[in-house]
């Protein structure tokens, strides 16, 4: 069985439509496929539709910004409920944070000499839940400023660059709780990925699972085999479930195709096992599983 379980399509900041991701996903011998799109359930009902068609299992979830101790830090929760009023809420607030950091952004941009207007961001963002960096830079590659949305990211958009602004992202131990509360469960993305320091560190994992983390998406492709030697290990000791995924992005992020990492069946066995008991301890017409 090959398990795939972070992907993203056009309801965030992926290149694909739901059905064209999960077309590619069983073209590339996936077997369960994780639809994982930023702060949004929007991309699920298209995605169903294919799975069923294409006869793939789907484990639908989202990728949630969030903030611990003033470090971004993003959440993978699967199978929540996505009609919880807290949950929707949290959700809000932070789609509102990236749509209200677009206009800044462009006046940045501006203030050395990149002329780009919010309809320039709509025209590449089309049906997304919300306009963000990953749009951006698909204007400044359709203007002819970049050649690809890594170089606007390198040259312009990441901190430090003259592009950077920041924006809103939810509590990360709050956000633990309510995925909960919302009969699904939590994995730490790319937990070291993007930046040198160990943020979250083992300590801070160790709380984060007393809160009810349920895992660590260990083998990603910003992961040297150093971090994820080490990444395995802090799992084992808390027993937390071990993922691997690709991250995909469509075209729009380079080296990450589907399944260049996979979660072994018994973690997913172990991650679904969690979000059953979730679901029942919640009381929530959360989702489950389709196709396992």
């Amino acid at each position: 069985m090959r398990v795939d379980l972070h992907t993203h399509t056009r309801a965030s900041d992926g290149t694909q439509s739901p059905e064209e991701l999960v077309e590619a996903a069983a073209a590339a011998g996936l077997d369960v496929l994780g639809l994982t799109d930023h702060d949004t359930a929007d991309g699920w009902a298209e995605a169903e539709r294919a799975a069923d068609a294409a006869g793939i299992a789907l484990v639908r979830g989202m990728e949630i910004s969030t903030r611990l101790d003033g470090r971004g830090v993003h959440l993978l929760a699967y199978l929540p409920d996505p009609t919880y009023p807290p949950l929707v809420a949290l959700l809000d607030k932070v789609l509102e944070g990236r749509n209200d950091r677009v206009p800044a952004v462009l006046e940045r941009l501006r203030t050395v000499g990149i002329d780009l207007t919010e309809e320039d961001v709509a025209r590449v963002s089309g049906d997304a839940a919300a306009s963000g960096r990953p749009h951006i830079a698909d204007a400044l590659v359709v203007r002819g400023v970049v050649r690809d949305r890594d170089e606007a990211f390198a040259r312009l958009l990441n901190p430090g660059m003259p592009g950077y602004v920041d924006r809103y992202a939810a509590p990360l131990r709050e956000t633990i709780e309510v995925v909960t509360a919302a009969g699904g469960v939590t994995v730490v993305a790319h937990a070291w990925g993007r930046r040198t320091a160990r943020i979250p560190d083992a300590a801070a994992i160790a709380e984060l699972a007393e809160l009810g983390l349920a895992g660590l998406e260990v083998d990603h492709q910003d992961h040297d085999e150093r971090a994820r030697a080490e990444l395995r290990g802090i799992a084992r000791d808390l027993g937390l479930v071990v993922t691997g995924s690709s991250d995909h992005h469509g075209t729009g992020k380079v080296g990450h195709d589907l399944a260049c990492n996979t979660t072994a069946p018994e973690e997913l066995e172990r991650l679904l096992a969690l979000a059953a008991d979730a679901r029942r301890a919640a009381g929530r017409d959360a989702p489950e599983p389709l196709g396992l």
